[in-house]
């Protein structure tokens, strides 16, 4: 009966783990805007644009290789592990030669003890096991959701209190530092095949090559995500900043993790079907149009309902942030179907599509951001996203035409 009901059982279990997860964080986010300052969520998120672009332009697509593997996974689990070590100290020391840096551009010196932190967070994550991957390859979406969905139940329950307890945005880097710890404890507690420190150069050279492109598409993925942080945080202040995210999570959140569910199910299901163009092909498009009907949905509930949301979810003292709420809404549509179809290309080993249809965003959006921010301000942000995206469509699109035009 093929992989329909594995899918379908995936998406059920995804669906349920996003639910909880995002719920929590919601939650954690709600009760925390009424603890911390727009500016204390700016200077938060000038710590996670530098974690997350050391992360990105080190990622080796060690869980992608390992998925697009056919083979047994064990066979690159040494190698794996070795490069995710490495990545993880590289990252931790190059944030700390970058502080000086990062407090000039910013002008934000009260970063400084959040960068040391974050540090310590891409320094543990490194050792994660690379065995906790089986569970998306094999399918085992059940055990998945019990893994992710305890790590978040960590990170939201150390994050609010010692939000209560410090009244500082230092409360949601410690929880990202446990939450890491707890992670590397399970994935050696559950999987009984434990990565040994084995160099072995020919698997170590495979695993970095196949990752090249992934390291593209991940730092053109992140510039075109945080491009728009970047400029804001940058010329208008980290108040303007954490105005700004709050509203992309909230206007993208739902949209991102219908989209994110499908992805990550369908990923490992495009792979066993790569050689089956037909039945390959059925699928994606029986799976777009479930993911179009469902992002439309809550994406034009989110524009319609933005002022009870931004009351119910942040407070009165965020309502400035309506009018961009309702634009990023719109984008968090566009960008979540153009998502979708990623891990299509990715289950095809064509990652360099990703990385093109992201490159052509950045250089939309790099075109406008400034003089839109300086005109703008945080409005003319969220313009720059659509404009970004008109820009990436084309590229997905052609691809798409080449891969099923049979």
């Amino acid at each position: 009966m093929g992989y329909f009901k594995d899918t379908l059982k995936g998406i059920s279990w995804m669906t349920a783990l996003r639910g909880i997860t995002r719920g929590l964080a919601i939650v954690k986010i709600a009760i925390l805007a009424r603890i911390l300052s727009p500016s204390q969520f700016g200077v938060y998120g000038i710590a996670l644009l530098v974690l997350g672009f050391l992360e990105v332009l080190t990622e080796t697509g060690i869980n992608v290789f390992l998925i697009q593997e056919k083979d047994d996974t064990r066979e690159y689990l040494d190698s794996a592990w070795v490069v995710s070590i490495i990545r993880g100290i590289s990252i931790s020391l190059i944030i700390l030669a970058s502080i000086p840096a990062v407090i000039f551009f910013f002008h934000t010196p009260q970063v400084r003890n959040l960068l040391y932190l974050v540090a310590g967070v891409a320094f543990i994550r490194g050792f994660i096991n690379p065995m906790k991957v089986t569970f998306q390859k094999s399918l085992q979406f059940k055990k998945e959701f019990l893994f992710q969905g305890f790590l978040f139940f960590v990170d939201a329950a150390v994050a609010v209190s010692v939000g209560f307890a410090t009244h500082s945005e230092i409360s949601m880097i410690i929880a990202m530092l446990v939450a890491a710890i707890v992670e590397v404890v399970l994935s050696f507690v559950i999987f009984k095949d434990k990565p040994k420190l084995v160099f072995d150069k020919e698997k170590f050279l495979k695993v970095v090559n196949r990752g090249k492109w992934i390291t593209g598409a991940g730092v053109f993925s992140y510039t075109f995500q945080n491009l728009d942080n970047i400029v804001i945080g940058k010329f208008l202040g980290t108040g303007s900043l954490g105005f700004y995210q709050q509203a992309y999570s909230i206007s993208t959140l739902p949209v991102s993790e219908i989209g994110q569910i499908f992805n990550k199910v369908t990923f490992p299901v495009y792979v066993k079907l790569s050689g089956e163009k037909a039945r390959l092909k059925s699928a994606f498009i029986k799976t777009a149009g479930v993911v179009l009907l469902l992002v439309c949905i809550f994406g034009l509930g989110i524009f319609i309902f933005s002022k009870p949301l931004i009351l119910i979810f942040l407070g009165e003292k965020w309502l400035t942030i309506e009018p961009v709420l309702k634009i990023l809404a719109i984008f968090g549509i566009f960008k979540s179907l153009l998502n979708f179809s990623y891990s299509l290309f990715l289950a095809l080993k064509m990652q360099k599509v990703v990385m093109m249809s992201e490159f052509f965003g950045i250089i939309g959006m790099g075109i406008v951001i400034y003089p839109m921010v300086l005109k703008y301000g945080i409005v003319g942000a969220g313009y720059s996203t659509i404009i970004a995206f008109a820009c990436s469509l084309p590229v997905v699109l052609i691809y798409l035409f080449k891969i099923f035009k049979e």
